[in-house]
């Protein structure tokens, strides 16, 4: 376990020189099939109802009429294994997907390109309120979303720094939108994932924040948007107008204006409190 989360570390690290909030394509090549009645491409993206795929939210609803070559279908997913199974089998052209397992599909031969990361840090620990300290998580059960996920990373990294062993907690995968009742009726302890849900417990007092995600790692990355490299090939000005509207509206979601907020309530049922933390807590 040690040696792999080592390894995906220094990958993570690896990828977050290379990656870049830069565009995939050349300018040469020919769309694939076309809408009749627009001409343009239309580009299947896969997501999760989460802060973290924010810019995809915001390119849908207040920049896609200014894109000449792309038209953007957006698909919503439960849970990253079905997301994933999604991207990997070819049903969705890209998705704004955890890093790590876009990288594992890669290394199973999924030809996958990421293309911009989605944010840095907004991975809080949240813990029950009778939980004081790292050490107080001996013995405890620990929700992540996914072995593979920047959520195991900083917990890996949480423990070590405190001198506590991995193995002296019990982690277990969770959907995302589980956590907070789970951690509400006792069944964790604590957990780490993607926004809103740890703003959830902690705006209705059912969980405090331990940790904040760039006091263990600063400038941390944890999804990335990724596109199939046949979309690529086959749809190279398509794919390119995609990631510079995406790029923009990364910018205008930084501004966490009223806009912003209106938008990520079109994708996310939170109220105003929890966003508010959410938006916080993200960059």
């Amino acid at each position: 376990m040690k040696t792999r989360i080592r390894k995906s570390i220094a990958a993570m690290i690896i990828l977050a020189l290379l990656i870049g909030l830069t565009a995939c394509g050349s300018n040469s090549g020919q769309t694939a099939s076309q809408s009749s009645s627009s001409k343009k491409q239309t580009i299947k993206i896969a997501y999760l109802p989460i802060t973290h795929a924010l810019p995809l939210f915001i390119e849908n609803e207040s920049l896609k009429e200014n894109l000449k070559n792309v038209d953007i279908q957006l698909v919503k997913f439960g849970s990253w294994p079905e997301l994933i199974d999604a991207l990997n089998t070819g049903k969705v052209d890209g998705a704004s997907v955890l890093i790590e397992l876009a990288m594992k599909a890669k290394e199973q031969g999924i030809d996958l390109k990421a293309v911009a990361l989605g944010h840095r840090d907004g991975n809080a620990v949240i813990v029950a309120n009778n939980i004081n300290s790292v050490q107080d998580l001996k013995g405890k059960t620990f929700a992540i979303p996914s072995k593979l996920s920047t959520h195991n990373i900083l917990l890996y990294k949480m423990l070590k720094d405190s001198g506590v062993n991995y193995t002296d907690l019990k982690v277990v995968e969770m959907p995302p939108a589980e956590m907070p009742a789970a951690l509400s009726e006792g069944r964790i302890s604590g957990y780490i994932v993607a926004e809103p849900f740890g703003a959830k417990s902690v705006a209705i007092g059912k969980g405090k924040v331990l940790y904040q995600s760039q006091d263990i790692w600063k400038d941390s990355v944890c999804c990335s948007l990724v596109l199939r490299n046949d979309f690529i090939k086959k749809n190279p000005d398509a794919a390119q107008e995609f990631v510079n509207g995406y790029v923009k509206a990364g910018a205008q979601a930084e501004t966490k204006s009223d806009t912003v907020k209106s938008i990520s309530t079109k994708f996310m049922s939170v109220d105003s409190k929890v966003l508010d933390l959410s938006l916080k807590w993200i960059s």
